[in-house]
């Protein structure tokens, strides 16, 4: 971190005279000296360079690296072209953080633009902020910019990501916001449930495309029953299905939501990720988080400015909106590289791949006696499928041979094939589970 400090110890000098100090000490002269810190702290010598590599090897070697992934369910595991981790590792991105000083951060303002505006390319909606939390926080986020005086009832699909669906939850327990679940029918959401469940207080629809259950949802239905109510529709999105599907704009969704992970940011036990949110225009000013424009300085160069910035720190507490504290700009600027080196081409690549080995191994995988699909509908790149015995023990028994299985839903197993998997992986894993399950 040699530039860390953006200052030279010169400079510092310089700015402790100006303030009548001569040392760094003089500042905390109001300090009792009985806090002070006058003698090293009583903690272990620190290791050579030598000793902490081998203690990070011991702990790394705790790890189980799986050489064949075929679960999603939320997370991922998706080619990063290497010059995304080259960009991202720079110290002076590593160390990107929010912008207080939002115009003389032109670095980060503008990776946070470039980073808005192919989210806004890749949704086909007109505005994004600079990313929240995670998938989960960006749906609740969206649900909460939704209500108003008149409506305050949420909706949400049976069919989303639980964790999602428990994340809204609690935003509406929260905010004392009525909440209620849209159920399933053939792993999809019920439309005619939807119908029976809007009236003049729905706020909005929440629906995920494609579904927890890999199913693609009717979403055109289902955006349409949400307006024909008044109500805004929200859609949580698999940003790689986006190569292939509609964008949420052409259903006329009023907010696009989802998990970035995909874009280029590594599995990893619990993150960190983000949640990318974009939005019709007329809804800019209900963004949680901050959006950064562009302008031009006094001499015409091109420039940086935090256009819209309502979060509590920085203007309006009391009449805050959201609690998103803070941004997630290094894993923001990462989906940023990810899709600019990947491209549109790429991207669309990407999501043709996903789908055609997910179907090649579906029906591969459904020639074993007792495993069969469990809904007849069209998907993506993760689909469910019966099995023959406890789905528990078929994943301790994949594990054993390297492989991680599908996710054990219930009875039944939710498997995920990205573009990763060769065609002579997906046949070995064949194999393998005609083998411990005959």
């Amino acid at each position: 971190m040699g530039s860390y400090l953006p200052s030279t110890p010169q400079e510092r000098l310089e700015m402790l005279h100006s303030l009548g100090y001569q040392a760094i000490d003089d500042l905390y002269s109001d300090v009792p000296k009985s806090v002070l810190l006058t003698k090293p702290l009583d903690i272990p010598q620190g290791l050579s360079e030598l000793e902490v590599r081998d203690a990070m090897r011991t702990m790394a070697a705790k790890n189980r690296i799986f050489p064949t992934i075929l679960r999603g369910a939320g997370a991922y595991d998706h080619y990063i072209p290497a010059v995304v981790g080259s960009v991202t590792s720079r110290e002076e991105f590593s160390t990107t953080y929010t912008p207080y000083q939002a115009e003389l951060s032109q670095g980060i303002l503008q990776s946070i633009f470039e980073y808005q505006t192919m989210i806004c390319e890749l949704t086909g909606m007109d505005v994004s902020n600079a990313s929240v939390y995670d998938g989960a926080s960006a749906a609740a986020e969206a649900a909460m910019m939704c209500l108003d005086r008149r409506r305050e009832g949420v909706l949400v699909s049976a069919a989303a990501h639980p964790e999602v669906i428990e994340t809204i939850r609690t935003y509406c327990w929260g905010r004392d916001v009525p909440f209620a679940l849209i159920p399933v029918k053939d792993g999809r959401t019920d439309l005619k449930q939807l119908a029976e469940l809007l009236n003049d207080k729905t706020a909005c629809v929440y629906i995920q495309q494609p579904n927890f259950f890999g199913q693609i949802e009717d979403a055109q239905a289902l955006v349409d029953a949400a307006h024909g109510a008044g109500a805004k529709a929200i859609m949580g999105v698999y940003p790689i299905s986006l190569g292939m599907l509609k964008t949420p704009a052409e259903y006329g969704a009023d907010i696009a939501v989802g998990e970035g992970q995909p874009l280029g940011i590594p599995l990893s036990y619990g993150g960190p990720y983000l949640g990318f949110m974009a939005a019709r225009k007329e809804l800019t000013r209900s963004l949680p988080g901050r959006i950064v424009g562009e302008t031009k300085d006094n001499q015409g160069r091109r420039a940086f400015v935090l256009t819209l910035q309502a979060r509590e720190q920085h203007i309006r507490r009391e009449k805050a909106g959201s609690n998103v504290c803070s941004n997630q700009a290094l894993c923001a600027m990462t989906a940023a590289v990810y899709m600019s080196a990947m491209g549109p081409q790429g991207i669309r690549q990407a999501a043709e791949l996903c789908y055609h080995k997910a179907h090649y191994f579906a029906q591969q995988l459904t020639r074993i006696t007792g495993i069969k699909l469990v809904y007849d509908g069209a998907f993506f790149n993760e689909f469910v499928t019966t099995c023959p015995s406890d789905p528990k023990a078929l994943e301790q028994a994949l594990m054993q041979k390297g492989i991680l299985s599908g996710l054990p839903v219930g009875d039944h197993m939710l498997w995920c094939v990205t573009e990763k998997l060769t065609k002579q992986a997906l046949d070995r894993v064949v194999e393998a589970v005609r083998e411990v399950t005959t």
